[in-house]
């Protein structure tokens, strides 16, 4: 099976009086890895289960390919779901559980009894579905599992049992619903990479909803950050990181959060902060409140700007993060690597000040939409 675009146009849907999507138009390029990503309850799982067609919009349409299916029955779209849960059957073998739906698709009610199914099915068939239970098996590196039920399997076995159940259907795209939320931290990033070869390997349609920016970043192609559903922005995981459109996406990509500090923009255009320039100019049509971001890592102490406080400082291998006060008050979080010469900072001193490059700041209107910003050569603060 060829990989298959998907298409969302003018999708709503509420629940009671909730509108829980709003207007969604998303397209997704035949052979992408793309993440629906936010907080939970922006809508990212509601949508992934309209593409799978478990929910109908209350308008808009879903096409896969050149097929409008929005009325289509979820058996009818050729789209493989994987759950968080993994929905895997307890009763059967890891093999059962892989051939289920190809013996759902290619045998009658008769030829799948467990009794008299053998006698009253086509050997052909039977050999076919074998076959392509044991493709995706090696393809997932769990063929000495095959004769296991669940209940004897790791939660990273489970989850690529679910994987293999899914791709022996051979689909037009893969959905997925938080498949690694339930692994402890290690296996999760053990299965990022596993998903992100599987992806590569096949060449297929991935879509992938996540409340994890890790997982985001790390594995997809193209990202749809959602909040209150909408979405925020959509763009590379890169995208996301240098150019957030909205506060939101700033405050949601990144680790540790970025930095946020209120601003005025003065009637000429320049950006003010505690009373005096930053530098940073915009056209004065922006004149009033705003936002500036500044990113950890784009922190670092040097001569000139505003105090600041440590009140705490925490080691992570090579590099350290310092949380503080600047002089109002302001939480501001800075990372330091340890190198050579760098001042190690420590709880209750005083930082003296600190200094960004002008092309990483973020500036965000009193809408919460970014600004872009003309500055000179550097910033202190």
């Amino acid at each position: 099976m060829q990989p298959q675009s998907l298409q969302l146009s003018g999708i709503r849907k509420g629940f009671g009086a909730d509108d829980v999507l709003k207007e969604i138009d998303l397209s997704v390029r035949p052979g992408e890895f793309l993440s629906l990503v936010g907080m939970s309850g922006c809508g990212k799982s509601t949508l992934l289960r309209i593409m799978a067609g478990l929910e109908t919009p209350d308008s808009g349409t879903v096409s896969i390919g050149s097929r409008d299916v929005t009325n289509v029955d979820p058996s009818d779209r050729d789209l493989a779901m994987v759950f968080q849960s993994y929905a895997l059957y307890p009763h059967m073998s890891v093999r059962q559980n892989i051939a289920t739906p190809l013996r759902m698709r290619n045998l009658s009610l008769g030829a799948r009894l467990p009794l008299i199914g053998r006698m009253t099915a086509k050997a052909s068939v039977l050999s076919k579905i074998d076959a392509a239970v044991n493709e995706a098996a090696d393809v997932l590196q769990i063929g000495h599992l095959l004769d296991r039920k669940p209940a004897q399997l790791s939660g990273g076995q489970r989850q690529r049992v679910a994987l293999a159940r899914a791709l022996v259907r051979s689909p037009a795209a893969f959905l997925m619903d938080e498949p690694l939320s339930n692994l402890d931290a290690k296996l999760r990033a053990h299965m990022r990479e596993e998903l992100s070869g599987l992806h590569r390997r096949l060449g297929a349609t991935f879509i992938y909803v996540t409340h994890d920016q890790i997982e985001a970043m790390t594995m997809s192609d193209r990202i749809a950050l959602m909040s209150s559903g909408r979405i925020e922005q959509l763009g590379t995981p890169d995208e996301l990181y240098q150019q957030p459109a909205t506060v939101t996406v700033a405050r949601f990509i990144g680790t540790p959060s970025i930095n946020l500090l209120p601003v005025e923009i003065d009637a000429s255009g320049r950006v003010m902060a505690l009373g005096r320039p930053l530098g940073v100019s915009v056209p004065a049509r922006y004149a009033g409140p705003a936002m500036l971001g500044i990113r950890a890592e784009d922190l670092r102490p040097a001569a000139g700007g505003f105090a600041v406080k440590v009140l705490r400082s925490e080691t992570y291998g090579a590099d350290r993060y310092v949380t503080g006060h600047l002089a109002d008050d302001q939480a501001v979080c800075i990372v330091m690597r340890q190198a050579a010469g760098d001042p190690i900072a420590v709880n209750g001193e005083g930082l003296s000040h600190l200094v960004f490059p002008e092309q990483r700041a973020h500036l965000f209107g009193a809408d919460g939409n970014r600004i872009e910003t003309t500055v000179p050569a550097r910033i202190a603060i």
